[in-house]
């Protein structure tokens, strides 16, 4: 004979900002819970005798309180609520009678049943946030929970309008959204986000292809490559049209390849932004210089081989005027070189380098359409690395990597 079904749960969105929530427990428990209560402007106070360096780190910054102790009733007074992350159920069950004598809500890791609120399975989405509670029991409350963040995180989410985090006239915005180096996947979760809730798409050559398939059928897409004129009156008509286009209270995302900072001109399209008064997003995004070599088997860095690493652009000849790279001097750094758009001048690049001291037996490798399933990678050396491109037929984009790094993860016979 079964007993009677126990209550539902009632759900509430508590607004933490400001009040007192305590934290029993410094182990892996309230290492995972600690960030959210952060994030939702709670003042905590963690009460724990010990704490693993990730909830150090928290009270070295001065984000929370720390009582290097074991648990004390008078913990909880000013207290709205209080979360037991240990695993000894008489000093759980001690720190629930207390917060039940105050009438405050106790979250306990040990024992769902004994507690008086349960941490739900959450999942954000920009502005929403998705709680789901499943009955006591936590894994099917996670699986609702990620079908619930699949379908937002789905382009084509049915019925999920666009949310301003900024409102300028009418609402309209601009977002700075790096696309990442070329496989569509490696688009930041926040930039995804963006791209969903976007009314016009204004987009470079270099994003990727599949990003711009997905997008609605009503949203205005803006090839950037195809506007006429010289680079700088490019670079303006496409100011003018994010400024238009969000005074007129449509959401834009201008999508670039890599990051929006990087070769990217995206403080140009920033400041014009500011100066006619729309509000602008700025989403990093991950930046070929590093992640195109990383996926060729070259890291930038390695221990005990470069400890540096140097980023550069090659879409100008050494001994163009308007140059602005001083490849006298790079010739003389130890570390790793990475040249971006340098493919044109590679030859005129390598001599640069080899009569200003750079040893032509110097590893180099040029990656083409890295992270794509296009992706070809050249091994070389600087003295011979620009008649290899040439006879290999690679084309840009592409990048040059210069440096010892370039044989770490794939040694010579």
């Amino acid at each position: 004979m079964t007993g009677p079904t126990p209550p539902s749960p009632y759900p509430l969105g508590l607004r933490l900002g400001g009040r007192r929530v305590v934290v029993v427990g410094g182990g892996a428990v309230a290492t995972r819970r600690v960030p959210a209560l952060l994030d939702a402007g709670a003042d905590v106070l963690l009460v724990s005798p010990e704490l693993t360096p990730a909830l150090r780190a928290h009270v070295d910054a001065g984000r929370l309180h720390w009582e290097p102790r074991r648990f004390a009733p008078g913990d909880l007074d000013g207290a709205w609520l209080v979360q037991v992350a240990v695993d000894d159920r008489a000093a759980a069950a001690a720190v629930s009678a207390a917060a039940a004598e105050r009438r405050i809500f106790c979250v306990r890791a040990d024992d769902r049943t004994a507690a008086s609120a349960w941490t739900p399975a959450v999942t954000r989405h920009g502005p929403v946030t998705v709680a789901v509670l499943g009955g006591g029991d936590p894994r099917r409350a996670m699986g609702v929970r990620d079908a619930v963040r699949d379908l937002l995180g789905a382009r084509t989410a049915p019925g999920f309008a666009p949310s301003p985090e900024a409102g300028g006239a009418a609402g309209g915005r601009v977002a700075l959204v790096g696309a990442g180096p070329g496989d569509p996947e490696l688009i930041t979760v926040k930039g995804w986000r963006l791209l969903t809730e976007a009314e016009v798409v204004v987009a470079d050559r270099l994003v990727p292809g599949l990003l711009l398939d997905e997008l609605r059928p009503d949203v205005e897409l803006v090839d950037a490559s195809k506007i006429p004129y010289g680079p700088s009156r490019a670079q303006e008509e496409i100011n003018r049209i994010l400024v238009d286009r969000a005074r007129a209270g449509k959401v834009v995302v201008r999508l670039k390849g890599g990051d929006p900072y990087v070769f990217g001109r995206g403080g140009e399209e920033l400041l014009a932004c500011a100066e006619a008064g729309v509000p602008v997003t700025v989403v990093p995004g991950v930046t070929s210089a590093i992640a195109v070599p990383e996926v060729a088997g070259v890291p930038v860095t390695h221990r005990g081989v470069a400890h540096e690493f140097t980023v550069v652009s090659g879409h100008l000849a050494p001994d163009a005027p308007a140059s602005l790279v001083r490849w006298d001097a790079l010739a003389g750094l130890r570390g790793t070189l990475v040249i971006l758009m340098g493919l044109k001048n590679l030859a005129a690049i390598s001599a640069t380098l080899i009569a200003h001291g750079k040893p032509a037996e110097t590893p180099a490798a040029v990656i083409q359409e890295g992270t794509t399933a296009a992706q070809r990678t050249l091994r070389s050396t600087l003295g011979t690395v620009a008649a290899d491109v040439e006879a290999a037929a690679l084309r840009p984009p592409a990048i040059v990597v210069v440096g010892d790094v370039v044989h770490t993860l794939t040694p010579t016979p």
